[in-house]
């Protein structure tokens, strides 16, 4: 089964190209021009046309974070504002390093899972992330978490064991996640249970790695609730270890934030706090793909880092001193440095600070403070964007199936409304998801508005698109000959089942995944005392370009540059196509449908209907993944323009 995307949260935002071209979707501006930068990023790629105008608050103990990267390394070729690569990352996670060390403080390199299922590099290769996990290594992480789409399939989840936790060793935590073990036939973790470890300057750490209670994973897996995790004896002896622990820091694949969003954060809190009433807990969330800071209480915050290479998250704290911690640096002087108490009238000691930095090389060298400095390229970042760049041949990835003429979003636009993808995903399924002997037999097509992952934008459509815009491989099955009053509301069924029934039938709401911010819900932030860093103010004579407009626990001042926001609108959570109507309402028709809501549908369409009605609609092999670039193979709208196309 593959996921109906993430939870629903209160208050999603996202993200739209710079470029946003769909009437609608976007302010107008003024006429932008793009300088490509060939031998930065990757070749073809777009360098952001403005940046970030502020230093970063930099504390006693620092984080870098990414999560939800899905196989996006070589960044967004088509989007201005995350041109950057995954050697341009290397680059600047080395320099912050050293800087970190030169100020006398400690920065966390830290990643929260989801590694593929989501663009071509990871996803054209079997396994997933065969390639792509090559890369991703290049970047020195501190600490890392396992992600739900690391455990759908066995193949990927053995992966992980064999690999992933073999190459990170006790940096890799996964406190809920187990696996069985091929030889002894014993369920084992897949990677560390906890990490309690002493920093450079001394601060003496105990981690943990949560997943959020994911119930679709493959049955050679196990993920533990984590209401189970917190009662078992490994994690009381952990909460009670006998060296000090200065400060716990919880990553994972959860939402960053509790109430409805389906996070067990608060549980690992409540379990925590129950033996520590005042150590710092840090958490570090994902999987909803959103940037996103939630305070918890006076000593403990949750940062979400958004998603497929779009956003760096960036956290610091300070208030680390002889009677709390081991902490031996010091207060890094000559840059800003957090000020803000977590919660109104704190008498905490500790301050922070957070920031969302786009993923482009002008933010990267920004901040590295290399703006006019050529020695910001370093030899393994230099290397690792030549391995990208090799690699993406080597599996044919810029292969052109068609040019696609306009911007079609997921939900910028109306559901119904020409600049929406769904319209057009309709015609797709009803143009190509065909069994030739039942051709002229009217069918209904119903797929997930959560299979399909991202927009589609104006310009080639690759072979990478087609794992960007729809990565899964959910195949196609059909009941036929099914009345046309019965057949004719399954869609409305399907969309108008209450949330309670739609976990019931193992998914989970769409991703809102662009345009809408977060509600402020913490009410003891004290924002009166937010505090404005130093400025480091360039002239920039440029328009502000649609992106992330994110409100969160503190405010609206955590987006690292300025955008304009972006209209949302929402999607049902099922679509269909319609073909072979030659009445507007025949006797019977053929239900076709993704293979993971089988009962699901036989539950709607009544006793009348059974397992043995159902069977494969083309063929196994033809899956969600394939009818995209099929449809845009054989459309002459696509094909119009091939030999003249290029992103603009």
């Amino acid at each position: 089964m593959r996921p109906f995307s993430s939870y629903l949260l209160l208050g999603i935002l996202g993200i739209v190209p710079s470029s946003l071209a769909c009437s609608g979707c976007s302010d107008s501006t003024s006429p932008i021009e793009h300088i490509r930068h060939v031998k930065r990023m990757q070749p073809g790629a777009i360098n952001a046309t403005y940046g970030p105008t502020r230093a970063l608050e930099w504390g006693q103990l620092n984080f870098l974070h990414t999560t939800d990267t899905h196989g996006w390394l070589e960044g967004h070729l088509k989007e201005a504002n995350y041109g950057a690569d995954w050697g341009d990352f290397v680059t600047f996670s080395t320099h912050f390093k050293h800087q970190a060390g030169d100020m006398g403080v400690d920065l966390l390199i830290v990643d929260t899972g989801d590694l593929h299922d989501g663009a071509g590099l990871s996803d054209a290769t079997t396994p997933d992330g065969k390639i792509s996990m090559k890369i991703f290594d290049k970047v020195e992480y501190d600490l890392l978490a396992i992600g739900n789409h690391e455990l759908y399939l066995a193949d990927v989840a053995y992966q992980a064991l064999n690999e992933i936790s073999t190459y990170w060793g006790e940096r890799y935590l996964t406190s809920n996640v187990q696996i069985l073990n091929q030889q002894t036939g014993e369920w084992q973790y897949i990677g560390k249970t906890q990490r309690y470890f002493t920093t450079q300057n001394g601060l003496r750490v105990m981690a943990f790695g949560v997943l959020f209670d994911f119930t679709g994973n493959t049955n050679v897996t196990k993920v533990i609730p984590a209401k189970t995790m917190v009662t078992q004896q490994w994690f009381q002896d952990a909460l009670n270890h006998p060296e000090p622990v200065d400060i716990f820091i919880v990553l994972g694949h959860n939402p960053a934030r509790g109430g409805n969003t389906g996070s067990t954060f608060p549980i690992v809190f409540d379990a925590i706090r129950a033996v520590h009433s005042y150590t710092p807990i840090q958490f570090l969330g994902g999987h909803s793909h959103i940037r996103d800071f939630a305070v918890f209480d006076s000593s403990s915050t949750s940062l979400e880092s958004g998603r497929y290479c779009e956003t760096l998250g960036w956290l610091s704290m300070s208030g680390f001193d002889a009677t709390n911690s081991g902490f031996s640096g010091i207060n890094p002087a000559g840059v800003p440095n957090p000020t803000r108490k977590a919660t109104q009238n704190s008498t905490s000691p500790f301050r922070y600070s957070r920031r969302y930095l786009d993923w482009n090389r002008r933010t990267l060298e920004y901040h590295a403070a290399t703006w006019h400095d050529q020695s910001f390229h370093s030899n393994s970042g230099l290397a690792t964007t030549a391995e990208i760049a090799k690699y993406r041949q080597q599996l044919n990835l810029s292969a052109m199936y068609g040019c696609v003429p306009q911007d079609y979003c997921m939900t910028c636009a109306p559901f119904n409304s020409s600049g929406n993808i769904f319209p057009l995903l309709s015609d797709a399924l009803a143009e190509t998801v065909v069994n030739k002997s039942r051709k002229d037999i009217p069918r209904y097509i119903i797929a997930n508005t959560g299979s399909v992952r991202f927009d589609m934008y104006k310009g080639p459509f690759t072979y990478d698109d087609q794992f960007i815009v729809s990565p899964f491989t959910d195949s196609f099955l059909y009941i036929p000959e099914v009345p046309y009053a019965l057949a004719s509301s399954l869609l409305g069924s399907l969309n108008n089942a209450g949330a309670s029934q739609k976990r019931n039938l193992g998914i989970m709401p769409v991703e809102r995944d662009v345009c809408v911010d977060p509600p402020l819900r913490n009410l003891e932030v004290r924002h009166e005392e937010q505090h404005v860093s130093p400025r480091i103010t360039r002239r920039q004579a440029v328009d502000i370009v649609p992106g992330y407009t994110t409100s969160d626990d503190f405010g609206t001042d955590g987006d690292d540059t300025a955008h304009s926001s972006i209209p949302y609108y929402e999607i049902p959570d099922f679509f269909q196509g319609k073909g072979s109507f030659e009445s507007s309402q025949p006797d019977s028709v053929d239900v076709v449908f993704v293979d993971f809501i089988e009962s699901d549908v036989l539950a709607i369409l009544g006793s009348d209907f059974t397992s043995n009605n159902v069977s494969y609609y083309i063929d196994a092999n033809f899956t969600t993944r394939d009818y995209l670039p099929l449809y845009v193979k054989n459309s002459e709208v696509f094909q119009a323009g091939l030999s003249n196309c290029t992103v603009t």
